[in-house]
């Protein structure tokens, strides 16, 4: 097995301390949002031997096994993450794989450069992940109830607001959710930034439930966002619990540490809380105008010890490994490829020994046992895929 030596990237929405507290390292009073584990090239991870994206590529068989290979390609099917949200996260959705790989070859056609700030589609798959809280942690998932929704804005007795509970209440409910995140995206930003203010204003008299929308207008003052973060479900996560978010589900983390895992994917459509490019037309495309339960996941135990996250997506596996201290040492070996990441406590993975954020890449096939070191308890995340 290889040791990973990630790269933090420092998104403006990320926290200034959760991920160097996970570390052990000294903040450097800039945010660190995310540390990226796997092959994407916009911050893939190295090992001794090389950059893991060119290792794989060298011998795909050889480091994913051959039924990995037959099933996704020569390439690691998954990105998995560790990601601090310190303010809102840009309200998004992501392509299924159709729309990825149509939108991707349009803006190829196009001449569009993949880095260019404009470009909706950087590659041609599509995006569901996984988020596991490790710490408290907030977010929006998917659609309230539209009558639910009215009732939340009736609340709050912004007239400019009225005409979108009048819709929510008067029309079927995948019309009534296109008609009003419509209205909201397309509306005169001078008069929505009145608006926003108001409400933001109207939250914080309030609070109770209204507290996380006026959190969320004071970082982004004025932005559409915050009226569309309305129409969504507001999540709060437990320590071990998790999110997963399928496509075309309108989303953001407000704040918290996690781990997240997705496919091999940059691909976000973006509808506010953000100065990034917005794509309305194409944003509303590829939005599924139905309301939804959020659905919290919770791990789900085996035999031996591993707790893991059912989702529907053959491209990751996400499970937890929660080792108590002289208990018996776990076999991992798997005809697969695993990213293995500490989370809390010291693992000892064979000749390495993983302190919390550290992780290390097992080639299909190598043996690989855990177990707790130093007499202490220790949690370790295992990423794979489901051959």
């Amino acid at each position: 097995m290889d040791r990973l030596f990630n790269t933090v990237r420092p998104y403006a929405w990320g926290s200034t301390t959760a991920i160097p507290e996970l570390l052990g390292t000294t903040p450097t009073g800039e945010p660190q949002a995310e540390m990226w584990m796997g092959t994407h090239p916009g911050a893939p991870s190295r090992l001794e031997r090389g950059v893991l994206g060119d290792v794989v590529a060298a011998d795909p068989v050889g480091e994913l096994g051959a039924r990995t290979v037959a099933k996704f390609g020569p390439h690691l099917p998954f990105l998995f993450k560790i990601l601090a949200a310190g303010t809102p996260v840009s309200l998004q959705v992501h392509p299924d794989l159709a729309q990825a790989r149509a939108g991707f070859a349009r803006e190829q056609r196009a001449g569009i450069p993949v880095d260019a700030p404009h470009r909706n589609y950087r590659d041609a798959n599509h995006k569901p992940e996984l988020i596991c809280a490790l710490t408290p942690f907030e977010g929006l998932c998917g659609f309230r109830p539209p009558r639910d929704t009215a009732k939340l804005i009736a609340g709050l007795g912004v007239d400019s607001l009225k005409p979108y509970a009048d819709v929510l209440l008067a029309h079927p409910e995948d019309a009534a959710l296109r008609e009003v995140l419509t209205a909201i995206l397309t509306a005169d930003r001078e008069d929505m930034a009145v608006t926003v203010t108001e409400t933001a204003a109207a939250a914080r008299r309030l609070g109770g439930p209204y507290t996380p929308y006026a959190e969320i207008a004071h970082h982004f003052p004025g932005d559409p966002g915050v009226i569309a973060a309305l129409l969504l479900n507001h999540v709060r996560l437990l320590p071990g619990e998790a999110l997963f978010l399928g496509a075309g589900v309108p989303h953001s983390y407000l704040s918290g540490l996690g781990v997240e895992i997705m496919s091999t994917s940059d691909n976000v459509l973006r509808c506010g809380l953000t100065p990034k490019h917005l794509d309305v037309p194409e944003l509303l495309s590829v939005v599924r105008f139905e309301a939804n339960d959020p659905g919290v996941l919770r791990p789900e135990a085996s035999a031996n010890g591993e707790e893991v996250y059912d989702t529907p997506i053959d491209e990751f596996r996400l499970s937890r490994h929660l080792l108590a201290p002289d208990a018996a040492v776990r076999d991992l070996t798997l005809d697969a490829p695993q990213i293995l990441l500490c989370t809390a406590g010291r693992v000892a993975t064979g000749e390495l020994m993983l302190a919390p954020g550290e992780s290390v890449f097992v080639p299909a096939g190598e043996n690989v046992a855990i177990a707790a070191a130093d007499g202490l308890p220790a949690t370790l995340f295992r990423a794979t895929v489901v051959n």
